[in-house]
């Protein structure tokens, strides 16, 4: 079968490989399509953590369930995604129902290798049923699931002012997750285009440039004086993240679904006479993969929105650097295998 590794930061390459044979309690999907997202995108750069070359990336995905083991209630032919996050089951996050940040976490395309192949094994825990979704819904469902998995951390109450920092595929997630949970929605981002977008395709009322020299005041304008109750970084963008600790309001919640390889730095006597949250939000619960497809199926978040860019998987190589540039506007490649 035919592969595409990272061979290293900034390097890709077409490789051919032995289509996986079944084990047990595992599952083979022939992939259809491949979702391209930030941590395909910090790989090639080399920006990625907990990452080493070579490795085929990918894990926003979607196919057709071709063989399997111990896997009740599929069907052979079936169309499925699945959890791209392996866990023990056994350690101390998988026994408290935390399995997204298992201790010995390996997850598909960044700590072993991923699906930009035309076949791939999983373990059969791991597969999710496609409820009648198309292929590309089933695709974006993960890259949703990290925003709606982002919400369910912040414990947004109806009518609270959330900031969300980022306004890329995680951050539009996070928005429309947001949303759903009837909160306030201000979008900040350094990119006018994506904050176009979020006004345009999902209604968001508040976008402010983060370049912006009054960002403070606008905020305390927005918020009648009070500041978000709830900030969300979508950005991994170390600058971002340590300046985000201003907007927090009093008793309130900070969440990072972004990643960076840096430390983080803030004030601690601002920080602690706010009483405020900090939050890390690591990858998603088969919960979260729920919520996202009963909000697909009821009309709550249309998937295809994000689709902007679509290629076949022999033009992944040629256009794949073209996605990291701002003027290229992109928000999601889609990859069709086949």
């Amino acid at each position: 079968m035919k592969t595409l590794i990272c061979t290293q930061p900034g390097t890709l390459e077409y490789k051919t490989a032995g289509k996986p044979v079944l084990t047990k309690g595992h599952a083979v999907i022939k992939i259809k399509r491949i979702g391209i997202c930030g941590t395909d995108l910090h790989a090639f750069e080399g920006t990625q953590p907990y990452f080493q070359y070579p490795r085929i990336l990918g894990h926003e995905l979607a196919g057709e369930l071709i063989e399997f083991d111990d896997a009740p209630g599929f069907t052979k032919g079936e169309q499925v995604t699945f959890i791209p996050y392996f866990n023990c089951g056994t350690c101390v996050a998988c026994r408290s129902g935390k399995p997204n940040c298992c201790v010995s976490l390996k997850v598909c395309g960044v700590h072993i290798d991923g699906g930009m192949a035309e076949y791939l094994s999983v373990p059969s825990y791991s597969l999710v049923h496609g409820e009648g979704l198309s292929y590309d819904e089933l695709a974006l469902i993960e890259p949703l699931a990290i925003g709606a998995h982002g919400v369910a951390r912040a414990a947004i109450k109806k009518g609270e002012f959330v900031l969300v920092i980022g306004a890329g595929p995680i951050g539009l997630g996070t928005i429309e997750f947001a949303k759903i949970e009837g909160a306030a929605v201000i979008v900040m981002d350094v990119n006018e285009a994506r904050m176009q977008f979020c006004k345009q395709k999902l209604k968001v009322a508040h976008t402010i440039n983060a370049l912006e020299p009054d960002v403070y005041e606008q905020l305390k304008a927005i918020t009648n004086g009070d500041m978000p109750t709830v900030v969300i970084d979508a950005t991994g963008n170390q600058k971002a993240i340590n300046n985000a600790f201003q907007y927090l309001a009093h008793g309130g919640r900070f969440v990072l679904i972004g990643l960076q390889k840096g430390e983080i730095s803030f004030s601690h006597p601002e920080f602690h006479k706010r009483e405020a949250t900090l939050m890390s939000s690591r990858n998603a619960t088969r919960q979260d993969f729920e919520h996202v497809i009963a909000c697909m199926k009821n009309g709550l978040v249309d998937p295809k929105t994000y689709i902007t860019h679509r290629v076949n998987f022999d033009e992944v190589k040629r256009d794949f650097e073209s996605w990291l540039k701002p003027e290229t506007g992109v928000i999601k490649a889609m990859v069709s295998m086949g």
